[in-house]
Protein backbone atom coordinates (compact mmCIF):
# COMPACT_ATOMS: atom_id res chain seq x y z
CA UNK A 1 0.00 0.00 0.00
CA UNK A 2 1.76 3.38 -1.05
CA UNK A 3 1.98 5.64 2.05
CA UNK A 4 0.89 8.98 2.74
CA UNK A 5 4.21 10.70 1.24
CA UNK A 6 3.67 8.82 -1.80
CA UNK A 7 0.23 9.65 -2.30
CA UNK A 8 1.50 13.56 -1.69
CA UNK A 9 4.31 13.44 -4.29
CA UNK A 10 1.41 11.69 -6.42
CA UNK A 11 -1.29 14.21 -5.73
CA UNK A 12 1.65 17.18 -6.31
CA UNK A 13 1.90 15.40 -9.39
CA UNK A 14 0.32 18.27 -11.91
CA UNK A 15 2.05 20.89 -10.06
CA UNK A 16 5.42 19.21 -9.63
CA UNK A 17 5.42 18.86 -13.13
CA UNK A 18 4.73 22.30 -14.29
CA UNK A 19 7.13 23.75 -11.75
CA UNK A 20 9.80 20.82 -12.62
CA UNK A 21 9.96 21.96 -16.22
CA UNK A 22 10.35 25.57 -15.58
CA UNK A 23 13.71 24.69 -13.13
CA UNK A 24 14.99 22.18 -15.97
CA UNK A 25 14.58 24.17 -18.17
CA UNK A 26 16.82 27.17 -16.99
CA UNK A 27 19.61 25.32 -15.27
CA UNK A 28 20.39 22.58 -17.81
CA UNK A 29 23.50 23.70 -19.16
CA UNK A 30 23.28 26.89 -17.31
CA UNK A 31 24.81 28.45 -14.38
CA UNK A 32 23.38 30.04 -11.26
CA UNK A 33 23.47 33.95 -11.85
CA UNK A 34 21.59 36.65 -12.01
CA UNK A 35 20.24 36.34 -15.10
CA UNK A 36 19.29 32.60 -14.26
CA UNK A 37 17.41 33.60 -10.75
CA UNK A 38 15.36 36.17 -12.53
CA UNK A 39 13.99 33.53 -14.55
CA UNK A 40 13.72 31.49 -11.63
CA UNK A 41 11.55 33.87 -9.79
CA UNK A 42 9.38 34.43 -13.30
CA UNK A 43 8.78 30.37 -13.10
CA UNK A 44 7.75 30.18 -9.72
CA UNK A 45 5.86 33.43 -10.14
CA UNK A 46 3.91 31.64 -13.16
CA UNK A 47 3.42 28.13 -11.16
CA UNK A 48 1.18 30.25 -8.78
CA UNK A 49 3.34 31.01 -5.87
CA UNK A 50 3.07 34.04 -6.26
CA UNK A 51 5.02 37.70 -6.25
CA UNK A 52 5.76 38.17 -2.87
CA UNK A 53 6.62 34.47 -1.87
CA UNK A 54 8.70 34.46 -5.16
CA UNK A 55 10.72 36.81 -4.19
CA UNK A 56 11.38 35.58 -0.64
CA UNK A 57 12.14 32.45 -1.87
CA UNK A 58 14.54 33.86 -4.85
CA UNK A 59 15.96 36.34 -1.82
CA UNK A 60 16.68 33.11 0.51
CA UNK A 61 17.91 31.40 -1.92
CA UNK A 62 20.53 34.01 -3.29
CA UNK A 63 21.53 33.79 0.41
CA UNK A 64 22.75 30.77 0.51
CA UNK A 65 25.36 31.37 -2.07
CA UNK A 66 25.68 27.80 -3.96
CA UNK A 67 28.37 26.95 -6.36
CA UNK A 68 27.59 28.35 -9.50
CA UNK A 69 27.83 25.01 -11.00
CA UNK A 70 25.67 23.21 -8.20
CA UNK A 71 23.75 20.54 -10.16
CA UNK A 72 19.77 20.48 -10.77
CA UNK A 73 19.05 18.19 -7.47
CA UNK A 74 21.29 20.65 -5.28
CA UNK A 75 19.06 23.18 -6.72
CA UNK A 76 16.00 21.52 -6.52
CA UNK A 77 16.58 20.83 -2.48
CA UNK A 78 17.51 23.68 -2.04
CA UNK A 79 14.43 25.27 -3.65
CA UNK A 80 12.35 22.60 -1.57
CA UNK A 81 14.13 23.97 1.81
CA UNK A 82 13.21 27.57 1.54
CA UNK A 83 9.70 26.67 0.35
CA UNK A 84 9.10 24.83 3.68
CA UNK A 85 10.57 27.94 5.58
CA UNK A 86 7.97 29.78 4.67
CA UNK A 87 5.21 27.02 4.94
CA UNK A 88 6.30 25.63 8.69
CA UNK A 89 4.68 28.76 10.21
CA UNK A 90 1.55 27.30 8.95
CA UNK A 91 2.06 24.27 9.84
CA UNK A 92 -0.44 23.82 13.24
CA UNK A 93 -2.50 20.74 14.71
CA UNK A 94 -6.15 21.10 15.15
CA UNK A 95 -6.83 21.53 18.84
CA UNK A 96 -10.55 21.25 20.71
CA UNK A 97 -9.95 23.94 23.69
CA UNK A 98 -13.85 23.26 24.37
CA UNK A 99 -17.11 21.40 24.98
CA UNK A 100 -18.40 21.09 22.40
CA UNK A 101 -15.43 22.92 20.01
CA UNK A 102 -17.63 24.82 17.36
CA UNK A 103 -16.18 24.24 13.99
CA UNK A 104 -17.44 26.57 11.24
CA UNK A 105 -17.18 25.61 8.20
CA UNK A 106 -17.29 28.35 4.81
CA UNK A 107 -16.07 28.73 1.67
CA UNK A 108 -17.38 29.17 -1.91
CA UNK A 109 -19.68 26.79 -4.11
CA UNK A 110 -17.68 23.59 -4.38
CA UNK A 111 -14.79 24.00 -2.45
CA UNK A 112 -15.71 20.67 -0.32
CA UNK A 113 -16.97 22.06 2.85
CA UNK A 114 -19.32 18.98 3.09
CA UNK A 115 -16.98 16.51 2.29
CA UNK A 116 -14.76 18.07 4.36
CA UNK A 117 -16.96 17.85 7.28
CA UNK A 118 -17.82 13.86 6.90
CA UNK A 119 -13.48 12.87 6.11
CA UNK A 120 -12.82 14.73 9.38
CA UNK A 121 -16.01 13.20 11.10
CA UNK A 122 -14.18 9.64 10.31
CA UNK A 123 -10.35 11.46 11.82
CA UNK A 124 -12.09 12.22 15.01
CA UNK A 125 -14.20 9.12 15.43
CA UNK A 126 -13.14 8.64 19.22
CA UNK A 127 -14.76 11.59 20.39
CA UNK A 128 -18.81 12.48 20.44
CA UNK A 129 -20.06 14.50 17.18
CA UNK A 130 -22.58 16.09 15.39
CA UNK A 131 -22.96 17.88 12.45
CA UNK A 132 -25.34 21.00 11.66
CA UNK A 133 -26.83 21.02 7.86
CA UNK A 134 -26.24 24.98 8.05
CA UNK A 135 -27.00 24.96 4.30
CA UNK A 136 -30.46 25.33 4.01
CA UNK A 137 -30.75 26.68 0.07
CA UNK A 138 -30.13 23.09 -1.43
CA UNK A 139 -31.53 20.14 -0.33
CA UNK A 140 -28.97 17.85 -1.65
CA UNK A 141 -26.22 19.85 0.87
CA UNK A 142 -28.32 18.36 3.20
CA UNK A 143 -28.54 15.07 1.47
CA UNK A 144 -25.14 14.80 1.29
CA UNK A 145 -23.70 15.57 5.03
CA UNK A 146 -26.61 13.08 6.11
CA UNK A 147 -24.98 10.45 4.27
CA UNK A 148 -21.62 11.29 5.96
CA UNK A 149 -23.09 11.49 9.39
CA UNK A 150 -25.12 7.69 8.73
CA UNK A 151 -21.27 6.34 7.49
CA UNK A 152 -19.70 7.64 10.60
CA UNK A 153 -22.59 7.22 12.99
CA UNK A 154 -22.74 10.44 13.73
CA UNK A 155 -25.73 13.07 14.21
CA UNK A 156 -26.99 15.63 12.08
CA UNK A 157 -28.92 18.58 12.90
CA UNK A 158 -31.14 19.52 9.74
CA UNK A 159 -34.44 21.54 9.60
CA UNK A 160 -36.69 22.01 6.74
CA UNK A 161 -36.12 23.46 3.15
CA UNK A 162 -35.20 27.06 3.08
CA UNK A 163 -35.45 27.58 6.98
CA UNK A 164 -33.44 30.97 8.81
CA UNK A 165 -29.60 29.21 8.66
CA UNK A 166 -28.79 31.43 11.36
CA UNK A 167 -31.84 29.98 14.00
CA UNK A 168 -31.04 26.74 12.47
CA UNK A 169 -27.52 26.57 14.13
CA UNK A 170 -29.11 27.95 16.95
CA UNK A 171 -30.97 24.84 17.69
CA UNK A 172 -28.43 22.79 16.69
CA UNK A 173 -26.01 23.87 19.24
CA UNK A 174 -28.56 24.18 21.89
CA UNK A 175 -28.69 19.94 21.22
CA UNK A 176 -25.09 19.62 21.08
CA UNK A 177 -24.68 21.21 24.46
CA UNK A 178 -27.76 19.32 25.99
CA UNK A 179 -26.21 16.06 24.37
CA UNK A 180 -22.63 17.15 25.59
CA UNK A 181 -21.24 16.54 22.53
CA UNK A 182 -17.30 17.49 22.16
CA UNK A 183 -17.01 18.65 18.40
CA UNK A 184 -19.93 20.30 15.94
CA UNK A 185 -19.42 20.55 12.66
CA UNK A 186 -21.62 23.16 11.03
CA UNK A 187 -21.64 23.47 7.50
CA UNK A 188 -22.68 26.57 5.41
CA UNK A 189 -24.03 27.32 2.02
CA UNK A 190 -21.63 27.74 -0.21
CA UNK A 191 -21.39 31.55 -1.03
CA UNK A 192 -19.32 34.00 -3.52
CA UNK A 193 -17.15 36.43 -1.51
CA UNK A 194 -18.68 39.20 -3.33
CA UNK A 195 -22.25 39.13 -2.46
CA UNK A 196 -23.21 41.02 0.16
CA UNK A 197 -27.05 38.91 0.87
CA UNK A 198 -25.00 35.83 1.50
CA UNK A 199 -22.08 37.41 3.42
CA UNK A 200 -24.44 39.38 5.74
CA UNK A 201 -25.90 35.74 6.40
CA UNK A 202 -22.96 34.44 7.12
CA UNK A 203 -21.68 36.94 9.62
CA UNK A 204 -25.65 36.40 11.11
CA UNK A 205 -24.59 32.98 11.75
CA UNK A 206 -21.03 33.76 13.63
CA UNK A 207 -23.18 36.20 16.10
CA UNK A 208 -25.60 33.15 16.35
CA UNK A 209 -22.54 30.57 17.32
CA UNK A 210 -21.15 33.28 19.59
CA UNK A 211 -24.38 33.68 21.87
CA UNK A 212 -24.84 29.80 21.39
CA UNK A 213 -21.53 28.57 23.35
CA UNK A 214 -19.31 30.37 25.38
CA UNK A 215 -15.91 31.22 23.21
CA UNK A 216 -17.80 29.74 19.71
CA UNK A 217 -16.90 29.42 16.84
CA UNK A 218 -13.74 27.99 18.17
CA UNK A 219 -12.04 27.13 14.71
CA UNK A 220 -13.73 29.18 11.71
CA UNK A 221 -12.27 27.05 8.44
CA UNK A 222 -12.23 28.16 5.18
CA UNK A 223 -11.99 25.39 2.82
CA UNK A 224 -10.32 26.49 -0.84
CA UNK A 225 -10.36 24.52 -3.58
CA UNK A 226 -6.52 24.55 -5.08
CA UNK A 227 -7.46 24.52 -8.69
CA UNK A 228 -8.06 28.32 -8.26
CA UNK A 229 -4.94 29.00 -8.35
CA UNK A 230 -4.33 33.05 -6.82
CA UNK A 231 -8.54 33.52 -6.63
CA UNK A 232 -7.98 31.30 -3.72
CA UNK A 233 -5.48 33.88 -1.91
CA UNK A 234 -8.23 36.72 -2.60
CA UNK A 235 -11.39 34.35 -0.79
CA UNK A 236 -8.50 33.73 2.35
CA UNK A 237 -8.34 37.32 2.42
CA UNK A 238 -12.38 38.60 2.15
CA UNK A 239 -13.40 35.65 4.57
CA UNK A 240 -11.03 36.49 7.27
CA UNK A 241 -13.03 40.08 7.15
CA UNK A 242 -16.42 38.36 6.77
CA UNK A 243 -16.29 35.88 8.93
CA UNK A 244 -12.52 35.88 10.72
CA UNK A 245 -10.99 33.23 9.38
CA UNK A 246 -8.46 31.51 11.53
CA UNK A 247 -7.63 28.27 9.75
CA UNK A 248 -7.67 26.50 6.08
CA UNK A 249 -8.27 23.03 4.58
CA UNK A 250 -6.85 23.08 0.95
CA UNK A 251 -8.84 20.57 -1.27
CA UNK A 252 -8.45 18.89 -4.74
CA UNK A 253 -4.48 19.23 -4.86
CA UNK A 254 -4.50 16.17 -6.91
CA UNK A 255 -6.15 17.87 -10.03
CA UNK A 256 -4.45 21.06 -10.47
CA UNK A 257 -1.00 22.54 -11.62
CA UNK A 258 -1.78 24.93 -9.11
CA UNK A 259 -0.88 23.68 -5.84
CA UNK A 260 2.16 26.84 -5.75
CA UNK A 261 -0.52 28.78 -4.55
CA UNK A 262 -0.43 27.19 -0.88
CA UNK A 263 2.73 28.93 -0.85
CA UNK A 264 1.74 32.41 -2.10
CA UNK A 265 -0.69 32.12 1.08
CA UNK A 266 1.21 30.92 3.97
CA UNK A 267 3.35 34.04 2.86
CA UNK A 268 0.80 36.85 2.52
CA UNK A 269 -1.58 35.16 5.42
CA UNK A 270 0.55 32.87 8.31
CA UNK A 271 -3.07 31.37 9.00
CA UNK A 272 -3.14 27.75 10.26
CA UNK A 273 -3.28 25.08 7.53
CA UNK A 274 -4.59 22.43 9.40
CA UNK A 275 -5.54 19.89 6.40
CA UNK A 276 -4.90 19.27 2.89
CA UNK A 277 -6.79 16.95 0.04
CA UNK A 278 -5.04 15.09 -2.69
CA UNK A 279 -7.86 12.83 -3.36
CA UNK A 280 -11.79 11.39 -3.09
CA UNK A 281 -10.75 8.53 -0.56
CA UNK A 282 -11.65 9.23 3.03
CA UNK A 283 -8.27 9.28 4.04
CA UNK A 284 -7.17 11.51 1.57
CA UNK A 285 -7.61 14.89 3.81
CA UNK A 286 -4.68 14.61 6.02
CA UNK A 287 -2.35 16.91 8.31
CA UNK A 288 -0.71 19.67 6.29
CA UNK A 289 3.30 18.80 7.07
CA UNK A 290 5.49 21.62 5.41
CA UNK A 291 8.61 19.65 4.52
CA UNK A 292 6.73 16.80 2.82
CA UNK A 293 4.74 19.33 0.64
CA UNK A 294 7.36 21.35 -0.66
CA UNK A 295 9.36 18.03 -1.27
CA UNK A 296 6.48 16.53 -3.23
CA UNK A 297 5.91 20.15 -5.48
CA UNK A 298 9.46 20.07 -6.33
CA UNK A 299 9.25 15.88 -6.73
CA UNK A 300 11.84 15.09 -4.61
Amino acid sequence: MINWFGRLTAGLKKSSDKLNAGIGDIFTKRKIDAATLDELEETLIASDIGYGAAAEIIKRFAAQKMSKDASLPEIKQALAANIAAILKPCEKKLEFPAVPTVILMIGVNGAGKTTAIGKLAHKFKDKKISLIAGDTFRAAAVEQLTVWGSRNNVRVFSGAPGCDAAGLCFDGLSEAVRQKDDIVFIDTAGRLQNKTNLTEELKKIVRVVQKSVAGAPHHVLLCLDAATGQNALDQVKIFTETAGVNGLIVNKLDGTAKGGVLVSIAHETKLPVYYIGVGEGIDDLTEFKAEDFAASLLGL
